[in-house]
């Protein structure tokens, strides 16, 4: 299942990158940990209550952008992380997939203003989400209602990547049977997930391998962490247990070096183009097409289709915007039209006058 109808490739980005990342999932999955683990500083604040009293009192969700900057192999990324505190404390969860949604759709809107003024915006800021992160908690079960819920409602309108958060709480066996039924309730649901795609006909066989690697990993067990600890004499963010240790960065024990490549470097421009050339055209195009036909109900658009409804819009929009230049300058050219005509009687005038005064003569009567 994907999003995607072409050819996809895992370059890597060469130049300076703005990158905007979703976080959601409800509390102790292991959210905040990631995301100061992924930036390697305490980008989050952990969840404190001093008072026992007000420890179960939740605010509501909230939508908490915060920005870093970050460098991969010698590329600069302005990366925005969209935290979610609140989600799924309350027993109806819709408002808050109300406000991820609409968090969403706001920034496509905002895009698609600025596409159709006249005059673009040289500071103008494109602050959509390339990519969710969905932290499932590791129950070892299968998926919750809300799970299933919030992916399908929100794979139209982001990459959607789901993630075990605290997989070190789970055996090596049962996490990976509660990889399998994850897997498998995506499938039974029809849920279209980022799954990192590729095409056997067109795309080389780095990618291909590549890409068949992080689908195998789906959905990735992250551990994170942000204290070091002292193996052989080196640093190594880790975990440490009555068992034994589990390293952040070590492939064997955690997929976050795995999603942290795919996300900052091997994936992002990927990640960047499916946000733009499919999700934001269909959502373009299902909002332009209710305008322009009057229609209120949601259009449904196959991805093959995409490329020309939108050619089409755009050539809508180009057509309006020329009427109204049009009728500009007809106006224009009606209103130096009349000041002309106006211009030339004053001027008629003026020569009747002098030629009743030449006619008169020098001692004429005036009266």
């Amino acid at each position: 299942m994907s999003f995607a109808a072409g050819k996809r490739r895992g370059n890597k980005v060469r130049k300076g990158v703005q990158f905007t990342v979703m976080v959601v999932g409800t509390s102790g999955t292991g959210r905040t940990t990631f995301v100061n683990t992924l930036c390697e500083s305490d980008v989050l604040a952990h969840k404190q209550s001093d008072s026992p009293e007000t420890a179960h009192i939740e605010e509501g969700i909230r939508i908490k952008p915060v920005n870093v900057e970050l460098e991969e192999e010698g590329v600069r990324i302005a990366l925005t992380i969209v935290d979610t505190p609140g989600f799924g404390d309350n027993i109806d969860n819709e408002f808050a997939f109300q406000e991820i949604m609409g968090h969403l759709e706001r920034q496509y809107d905002d895009v698609l203003a600025e596409e159709s003024r006249i005059r673009r915006n040289p500071r103008f800021r494109d602050d959509r989400v390339h990519c969710l992160l969905y932290f499932i908690p590791p129950t070892g079960h299968s998926l919750r209602e809300m799970d299933i819920e919030l992916m399908r409602r929100l794979s139209p309108r982001v990459n959607v990547i789901p993630v075990i958060g605290k997989a070190d709480s789970l055996t090596p066996s049962e996490l990976k049977a509660f990889k399998k039924r994850i897997m498998e309730d995506i499938d039974h649901y029809n849920i279209p997930v980022y799954n990192f795609p590729y095409d056997v006909e067109e795309d080389d066989e780095d990618t291909i391998q590549d890409n068949s690697e992080l689908r195998s990993l789906m959905p990735f067990a992250i551990v994170g962490s942000e204290e070091e600890v002292e193996i052989d004499g080196e640093p190594v963010r880790a975990r440490i247990y009555p068992w034994g240790i589990a390293e952040v960065d070590n492939p064997k024990h955690s997929d976050f070096p795995s999603l942290r490549r795919a996300l900052l470097n091997t994936h992002l421009a990927d990640l960047k183009a499916l946000t733009h050339d499919v999700l934001y055209e269909t959502y373009r195009t299902e909002k332009l097409s209710r305008t322009v036909n009057n229609d209120t109900h949601d259009s449904s658009i196959l991805p093959e289709e995409l490329a020309t409804q939108s050619v089409r819009l755009k050539e809508e929009q180009l057509r309006r915007e020329e009427e109204k230049l049009r009728e500009i300058e007809l106006r224009v050219q009606r209103e130096i039209h009349e000041k002309r005509q106006e211009l030339l009687a004053k001027e008629e005038s003026l020569r009747n006058l002098e030629s009743r005064l030449a006619s008169q003569g020098p001692g004429g009567d005036y009266a």
